[in-house]
């Protein structure tokens, strides 16, 4: 699966990126809105990742979707 794929389907991905990253708030997924850069923003705040720690985990999770 690639991101423009969960991007144009952003509303039924919402919940397995909940899933897979509790601590993101429904308002965090409606801001997100299926940008990847958005998605790995609200990472580094909620988890305290650094940029290339969230990234990484995005690939890692897109690999298994």
């Amino acid at each position: 699966m690639n991101w423009n794929q969960i991007e144009g389907n952003w509303e039924q991905f919402k919940g397995k990126v909940q899933t897979q990253w509790g601590k993101l708030t429904d308002d965090d997924l409606d801001v997100i809105k299926g940008n990847r850069r958005q998605l790995a923003g609200r990472l580094q705040e909620r988890y305290g990742k650094a940029e290339d720690d969230a990234e990484r985990e995005i690939d890692s999770w897109l690999s298994r979707h």
